[in-house]
């Protein structure tokens, strides 16, 4: 009778304990498919993540991570580029690891829209890292992040061009935890930015040396 091997001995919350570490979902796909008892180690362990990121990933809708079923099907064909639309986003966001985010990443994927954003972020409520750079999201995505992530400290606007002052502003009023913004890329005004300054002083505007002065603002700009 062959032997049980060493690891094989491993409880399973030890296991899932471990495979917790593992940042790669092409390598938690792999894990997945040792055994039962790794499959069910790999749910265990996605289900106490706490960040999310699909860079350097190519993966489209049906390849995407299906985490609240814990069935794996991930492709690394390329390191660069990710397909993922707002249905992928919505299976996504059924996990049961959603509520317990505290950094999710979305950058570049441009397949994208505020419908697919709000579904996620509606149920991201711990969240307090979002990177949505390079996508083509609206005021109606800040909006619903204004609303469900109290606890947001920083985020990336990199080149979001469809986002406008005013979703900036509820966006600053509401997550009274935000310490950083990088606003790169985008097309609101330079006293837009006074104007959030004026709100919180001690906002980081990114990127630095922007030539922001809060003392320029005649008037307090409206608080939404």
């Amino acid at each position: 009778m062959e032997e049980e091997a060493e690891i094989d001995r491993l409880p399973i919350d030890l296991l899932a304990y471990i495979l917790v570490m593992i940042t790669s979902f092409t390598d938690l796909a792999q894990a997945s498919g040792v055994c039962r008892k790794w499959k069910q180690g790999v749910k265990q362990a996605l289900a106490r993540r706490h960040t999310l990121s699909f860079a350097g990933c190519k993966m489209d809708d049906e390849q995407a991570p299906p985490v609240s079923e814990s069935a794996f099907n991930y492709s690394s064909r390329s390191r660069w580029g990710c397909q993922i639309t707002d249905n992928g986003l919505y299976q996504i966001s059924l996990a049961k690891c959603v509520s317990n985010l505290t950094s999710v990443s979305l950058w570049g994927m441009t397949g994208i829209t505020d419908k697919g954003v709000v579904q996620l972020i509606t149920r991201a409520n711990s969240l307090k890292h979002l990177n949505i750079g390079g996508t083509f999201i609206t005021d109606e995505s800040l909006s619903a992040i204004a609303h469900s992530c109290p606890h947001l400290k920083s985020i990336v606007l990199w080149s979001c061009r469809h986002v406008t002052e005013s979703g900036l502003f509820v966006l600053v009023n509401k997550c009274r935890k935000l310490g950083s913004i990088n606003v790169w890329g985008t097309r609101v005004s330079l006293d837009c930015f006074i104007g959030l300054l004026t709100i919180r002083p001690a906002l980081q505007i990114k990127p630095q040396g922007l030539p922001l002065n809060v003392g320029a603002v005649a008037t307090m700009l409206p608080v939404v």
